[in-house]
């Protein structure tokens, strides 16, 4: 069978979409329970396709062509299989985005407006690495009401093949076409062209990769770049507690986006806290990279400029020792990208004035940066973390998804009556209510 064009996926996706934001939330959750039952029975066909890329990606490795990061990213297994099937459920289980009345303005006697949540229609994804990715975009978009053209890595080709038809298969009900997989580089290139077809790109990758898309193309970007995050344990900080989340933030998983990759110390308590840290680290296999203060309590190699602005994705952590919590600030002002930042202190003005100096989109008191997530802030999962501000923000689940239309339920109005030097004036009310379409006309019947 001949191979489909790009533009004939992007037009399947665009009519599929229409129909897809009709069904009902019934029906988009069962086609997710669906897609969930689905992996679960079909594990063996999954990870062996998912042997190749990893087999293939080693290979790579070795020859200096992959980071180590980008194969930890590209494995999948069966308890990470369960894992993506939760994840499906639990986005199945959320509330229904759709025709939420986000406002109700009444303009005048049976002249009612209503703010309308909706879907944003056709929704283009290019994601590096993570087959998990594919199911992840692919769940929220379908519970959104969404149409999405998947894009992966070659480096997960087999594995992204394979879920992909898992998920078209399980969703045969829903409008065909709804999810699409395009895997040529070139058809990426073809989806930037397509501002009439599809109202949203979202590029999960590097700086350059993102900076790449929006460079290139008139559809709007949700762009979701490095993690350079930072923990700042303050002069105030329960030292037992910092240890224990510093730790965790590099370690639990290095090798995403809201793993820390700065630990900035408070001077006060640096000597007592980094030998303990440092311990803790060296045992987990964690490369220091300190400034000269740090390296002269801790025995570690040298930070240089390059270290403070890096994403390294690995078990690798830069050090800085600062005189002040207004010193940490304008570190982590410098050099973040932006996605989490951490503080530890038992002063909640200190944490305070940090929390509200910083402008990322996640910024946390006594926690690890690794809970900047969707699925741990309870939004089922994410299509990525955004670190810009328009038009979602952080871990983008749900509602990041979608948009709102107005709707205006009337009675044979006309704007000449508001018009004029006799003009009407309009009540402009806010009630609650929900919109009901026909609402006042069955009311008058």
């Amino acid at each position: 069978m001949t191979e489909k064009s790009t533009e004939t996926k992007v037009d399947e996706a665009q009519t599929a979409a229409l129909g897809l934001a009709k069904r009902s939330d019934d029906e988009r959750s069962e086609g997710l329970r669906a897609i969930a039952d689905a992996i679960d029975n079909r594990h063996e066909e999954i990870l062996e396709a998912n042997e190749k890329d990893v087999t293939a990606g080693e290979k790579l490795l070795e020859e200096g062509e992959y980071s180590q990061a980008l194969v930890d990213r590209l494995k999948l297994s069966p308890s990470k299989l369960e894992s993506i099937s939760e994840m499906v459920r639990s986005v199945a289980a959320q509330d229904d985005p759709l025709e939420k009345t986000l406002a109700s303005r009444r303009l005048d006697d049976d002249l009612e407006l209503y703010k309308l949540a909706v879907p944003i229609g056709v929704i283009g994804t290019v994601f590096e690495s993570r087959p998990d990715a594919l199911v992840q975009i692919a769940a929220l978009s379908l519970k959104s009401g969404n149409a999405v053209i998947l894009k992966g890595g070659s480096e997960a080709s087999h594995s992204n093949r394979v879920l992909y038809d898992i998920i078209r298969e399980a969703t045969a009900e829903l409008p065909d076409g709804w999810a699409q997989l395009i895997e040529a580089r070139e058809d990426v290139d073809a989806m930037l062209e397509m501002d009439d077809s599809i109202d949203l790109l979202m590029p999960r990758g590097s700086s350059e990769f993102v900076s790449y898309i929006q460079d290139n193309t008139s559809i709007p970007v949700l762009g979701h770049t490095e993690g350079v995050c930072h923990v700042y344990v303050d002069e105030d900080a329960d030292l037992e507690m910092a240890t224990e989340i510093a730790y965790d933030a590099k370690v639990q998983y290095p090798a995403v986006c809201n793993a820390v990759e700065t630990l900035l110390v408070h001077e006060d308590v640096a000597e007592e806290f980094l030998p303990e840290i440092a311990t803790r680290y060296e045992e987990a296999g964690v490369e220091m990279r300190g400034d000269d203060t740090a390296r002269a309590i801790v025995e570690m190699n040298e930070a240089t400029e390059d270290d403070w602005a890096s994403e390294y994705g690995d078990l690798i952590l830069s050090i800085k020792v600062v005189d002040s919590l207004e010193a940490a600030i304008a570190h982590i002002t410098e050099y973040s990208s932006k996605h989490t930042e951490s503080i530890v202190t038992d002063d909640a003005d200190r944490a305070s004035t940090f929390m509200r100096s910083l402008d990322s989109a996640s910024v946390f008191h006594n926690a690890s940066t690794r809970f900047s997530d969707g699925y741990r802030f309870g939004l089922g999962a994410e299509v990525g973390i955004s670190t810009g501000k328009i038009h979602a923000r952080g871990p983008v689940g749900l509602e990041g998804l979608t948009t709102y239309k107005y709707h205006l339920e009337g009675d044979g109005q006309l704007v000449g009556t508001y018009a004029g030097e006799d003009a009407k004036p309009f009540r402009h009310e806010e009630f609650d209510g929900e919109w009901n379409p026909g609402r006042l006309s069955t009311e008058s019947e």
